[in-house]
């Protein structure tokens, strides 16, 4: 993407071609980026990892103590003279004439812990720091812009990136060099901490116009890269017809078939991957290509029961771990981010919806449940993550990656008595440890005698050698995993990271809100186990709206019509990015369609309005990821990337899509010929790294698929019938349907007048006596309408064939 070579700044990259560590927190996976490893060199920090738990009085305290961040706290009393990102750091820098030295991690980042401890505690450094640079720190969940900015530059550079991300700046903020992790000390052939300060320092003296020079050529190459424009309002036939297809076929040939998943390790349970597959299987269904849509389902299904019986599961409190370190997903990198939550329970969601497997349900809620019990605040408001890392036990002055999620023999033997026998063979543990399973899994010993819970043998045969029938065993795994529950209770938890992020809080929201239609189509005969709960689904859609409305209340501007990024003890200081205002305006399109009630959908309408107002490039299509009103971010990026979060622009032009089947004329017409522009910002990275964006792959096929189907149902939202029709209809998995629910009250009939006068006058032509009447529309017809679930059932599935218009 960038010239290292570029006249004078080739020179200055070259004084300055350091190589960090081959690890920190990975960036999500992509193909454009290498994968990276936990090494040989440097791992000895993994036993330093994390803060000190010490109550002893702190020695130095720094301006970060004032902030609100998580992350920024958990550095306010090392011995480096901390600046948060703003003027104050850029003045003094330009006062002093010295380089910036930017740290940016986030407060569930475990190799971000191991720098801390090792040079950031470490006073022989933060001496070379403050005497030599203005050392700023930054949470990259609160500054993803600033983040972009420079992750960018180091991913180009040196064709890898993650945290904790390491990079000099000058005064004028042009980067003049970056890595990752460093470790304090050479080692291993690599220059460390305190080289790489005395280097930069020296060069800075002795070649600075040089390196300047070098940081100007870099951001501009940098935003000519980046700075995509259409060179058509309108997507190509080609688009049309292949980036799905080449999509599919491209993860198809990476596809792991013994342990699941796509690509080797570390694996990732990278959703948008999972959300193609299930796009493209449905397509191939209703154009009865059945042999093909079952082998994409064979590896859709294989890969989400390997993920739910491997390590990376959380089998005894729910929910899944960041990723896996191994190719068996067995030992994971222990931290666990809302946003994984969020997208992992919509995959198993789709699938249940798609096989009827209650397997793929019961995975569901045992996210959500997690997500409510551990997750959610007084107000609703749900937290941001959990570190991978925390102290063995409550007198320990250091902390250690999974230490509160690992057993050894004797603690479950302990525990669980009769059945200790029966839980070990289950979750294959054992006295000399279990991460044995890949030489990925433990190759430095970390967790020798330690064991992480992965089921390697299925229920039904394991419930027939105990001589035990399904429901039995089942019941006797639940009581184990409690009682191990219980005993995890007592040990020392992982930090919770309670900052509330909008757009994370968006992925939750539809899950939660699509959770409370879809389970209801559960057998009534259906049963938990522990840690799944069970509850009512509409206290899923409860804990979707609560999250929505102290968003509204707390960082949403009514009278600007502006979002905030983050909320933690008040509103942040960073406006809401791109992905904010896109994910939540889907997060409330599921919340209308799942739930029924108007004010969310004219939310979302009165934030897309916003959302273009602010990022949209009118001129050359598409949206860039901030508002570009901070000139301390010195790009402005057209984010493509689906990667553990999906892409702004690929949310948003599948958000479009849905908005334009809604409403009608003028606006509808505009949102469609937005959602084509942006797609055609992109066609190039569709055509030659489909891979790289799924989900917007799955928006090309949306757009150009002329069946989109409007599901109306019209009548009292309060009554039995009305909810039985609701359920019918999110029975199945349909990613081209539309549903539009209308109670006969004159408030949501002027809603759809100011709207879609025709869906109005569907709805005030309905009969008053029925408490549900269904109308079908497809294709610019509509059926008869019916009035019961299995004339519904039946209507729907009688829709046309999926073909695209090109």
């Amino acid at each position: 993407m960038i010239s290292a070579a570029a006249s004078s700044g080739s020179a200055a990259c070259s004084l300055l071609r350091f190589r960090s560590f081959s690890l920190g927190c990975f960036l999500s996976p992509s193909r454009s980026f290498h994968r990276r490893r936990r090494p040989v060199d440097g791992i000895r920090a993994l036993t330093m990892a994390g803060s000190s738990t010490s109550a002893a009085p702190h020695r130095h305290t720094n301006r970060l103590a004032s902030e609100h961040s998580p992350y920024l706290l958990q550095h306010a009393h090392n011995p480096v003279d901390w600046y948060p990102w703003g003027e104050e750091a850029f003045e003094k820098a330009r006062k002093r004439n010295v380089p910036i030295f930017l740290s940016i991690g986030y407060s569930t980042c475990h190799w971000c812990h191991v720098m801390e401890v090792e040079s950031f505690e470490n006073e022989e450094i933060a001496k070379m720091l403050n005497e030599w640079f203005v050392s700023i720190k930054v949470d990259r969940e609160e500054r993803p812009d600033v983040d972009k900015v420079y992750m960018t530059y180091v991913s180009s550079l040196y064709g890898g990136g993650g945290w904790p991300l390491s990079v000099f700046l000058a005064p004028s903020l042009k980067p003049l060099m970056g890595g990752t992790y460093f470790p304090p000390d050479d080692n291993y052939g690599r220059p460390g901490f305190k080289t790489v300060l005395r280097k930069v320092k020296e060069t800075w003296e002795t070649k600075r116009e040089m390196l300047e020079k070098g940081g100007t050529i870099a951001i501009e190459q940098l935003s000519e890269a980046l700075s995509a424009t259409a060179i058509s309002n309108k997507i190509s036939e080609e688009l049309a017809q292949v980036s799905l297809k080449r999509c599919s076929r491209q993860l198809a040939s990476s596809y792991d078939p013994e342990y699941g998943g796509f690509g080797s390790a570390p694996k990732f349970p990278r959703p948008v991957e999972i959300c193609l597959m299930l796009y493209e299987s449905k397509k191939m269904m209703v154009n009865g290509r059945e042999k093909d849509a079952n082998r994409n389902m064979e590896m859709i299904c294989h890969t989400l029961q390997c993920m739910a019986r491997g390590g990376i599961h959380d089998h005894v409190g729910g929910g899944f771990h960041r990723y896996s370190v191994d190719e068996c997903w067995h030992v994971p990198h222990f931290e666990k981010m809302l946003y994984d939550q969020g997208q992992i329970a919509n995959v198993y969601l789709d699938t249940f919806s798609m096989t009827g497997d209650t397997f793929y349900a019961s995975i569901a809620h045992d996210i959500l449940d997690y997500l409510r019990r551990d997750m959610i605040g007084d107000a609703g408001e749900i937290y941001s993550a959990e570190d991978a890392d925390s102290a063995e036990y409550h007198a320990a002055s250091r902390k250690k990656e999974g230490a509160f999620y690992v057993w050894t023999s004797q603690e479950v033997e302990e525990t669980l008595g009769e059945y200790a026998n029966l839980f070990k063979e289950h979750y294959y543990i054992k006295s000399s440890g279990n991460c044995d399973l890949s030489t990925m899994s433990d190759p430095h010993n970390e967790f020798k005698g330690k064991n992480v819970l992965i089921e390697r043998k299925n229920v039904p045969s394991m419930a027939s050698k105990w001589g035990k029938s399904m429901d039995e065993y089942c019941h006797i795994l639940a009581e184990c995993r409690k009682k191990l529950f219980d005993v995890r209770s007592k040990r020392p938890r992982p930090h919770l990271d309670d900052k509330v992020i909008v757009s994370w809080n968006g992925l939750a929201i539809s899950s939660f809100a699509r959770a409370s239609m879809i389970l209801r189509t559960e057998p009534k005969e259906a049963k938990f186990y522990f840690p799944v709960i069970g509850c009512d689904p509409n206290e899923y859609l409860e804990v979707a709206e609560k999250a929505a409305s102290f968003i509204k209340s707390k960082l949403y501007d009514s009278s600007t019509r502006r979002l905030q990024h983050s909320f933690r003890n008040g509103p942040s200081r960073a406006p809401g990015f791109l992905d904010d205002y896109a994910f939540l305006i889907s997060g409330l399109l599921d919340l209308y369609e799942y739930g029924g009630r108007t004010n969310w959908l004219s939310w979302a309408i009165e934030l897309q309005t916003t959302q273009d107002e602010l990022f949209l490039d009118r001129e050359g299509g598409g949206y860039y990821n901030t508002p570009g009103e901070d000139p301390s971010v010195l790009l402005r990026i057209k984010e493509d990337h689906d990667g553990a979060e999906p892409s702004g622009n690929s949310v948003s032009a599948i958000n479009l899509i849905r908005l334009s089947s809604m409403v009608a004329g003028a606006r509808s017409d505009n949102y469609r010929q937005t959602a084509e522009h942006l797609l055609a910002v992109f066609e190039k990275r569709l055509k030659d790294q489909s891979i790289a964006v799924p989900l917007m792959c799955c928006a090309v096929d949306m757009l150009t698929t002329s069946s989109r189907k409007q599901v109306v149902l019209v009548g009292d939202k309060a009554s039995a019938e009305f909810t039985d029709m609701a359920t019918t209809i999110f029975a199945s998995y349909d990613p081209h349907r539309t549903v539009i629910q209308i109670a006969r009250n004159n408030v949501e009939i002027e809603f759809w007048e100011n709207n879609n006068p025709i869906i109005a006058e569907m709805a005030k032509g309905t009969a008053k006596d029925t408490p549900a009447v269904a109308h079908v529309c497809q294709d610019f017809v509509c059926r008869p309408p019916v009035t019961s679930p299995d004339a519904l059932k039946d209507l729907l599935g009688k829709t046309p064939a999926v073909a695209s218009s090109a």
